[in-house]
């Protein structure tokens, strides 16, 4: 931190953002929060027993990601079955923007800390060369040591950079699946509703 300058403290401030994100996502986005395997079934068994209210639709929604585009489905279920896939898509599609979630801020990160890095090895060069214009080139270890204290700013980012680069690929890549997965199921109760495939829980979800 002292050898890298002042600017080591943005670059501080964004391996700390990036690791609380990276934690909060990974808890956030586990497939058993966001799409529980149970959830269907047991939304089912509402159904066949006629337990649907607005009261449970409430609870529905509160319950997941993946209640929450149930729940649509069902709030749309008396105008037809591609009225409830239309908004099984349009459910889905604000629930993937709320799963995506400071994702955006790790590529930010990812795309700024190289150039804090940058420009702290700039300002550091910049501080070589002055120095050789008020000493001269005959210290060549004072030289030496004030290029590789200009470099510490750029190794500093590119090790903030590579982290929250892979964090967020890895978390773009669960969220479409996941997204995929929330579709599948919401769309399986709809055609499940209108008699185009076995209930969930009967055999035939699979099919």
């Amino acid at each position: 931190m002292v050898a890298g300058g002042w600017l080591m403290v943005p670059l501080l401030g964004c391996s700390v953002l990036v690791l609380v994100i990276a934690v909060e996502r990974f808890l956030a986005l586990r497939p058993e929060r966001v799409v529980p395997s149970q959830l269907l079934p047991q939304v089912w068994q509402w159904i066949r027993q006629e337990q649907i209210s607005r009261d449970r639709l409430q609870e529905l929604r509160q319950s997941s990601p993946l209640g929450q585009v149930l729940a649509t489905a069902l709030a749309n279920s008396h105008h037809g079955r591609e009225v409830m896939k239309d908004s099984v898509e349009e459910g889905a599609g604000q629930v993937t923007h709320e799963l995506e979630r400071f994702i955006t801020a790790l590529g930010t990160v990812a795309a700024i800390a190289p150039l804090i890095g940058l420009l702290g090895t700039v300002f550091g060069m910049i501080e070589v060369f002055t120095a050789m214009v008020q000493v001269g080139t005959g210290n060549a270890a004072m030289l030496a040591g004030g290029i590789s204290k200009a470099l510490i700013t750029t190794a500093a980012g590119l090790m903030v950079a590579i982290p929250a680069l892979i964090c967020h690929r890895y978390f773009e890549r669960r969220i479409d699946g996941l997204a995929v997965a929330m579709e599948e199921q919401a769309i399986r109760l709809v055609d499940a509703m209108h008699g185009d495939r076995l209930p969930p829980g009967d055999g035939g979800a699979g099919r």
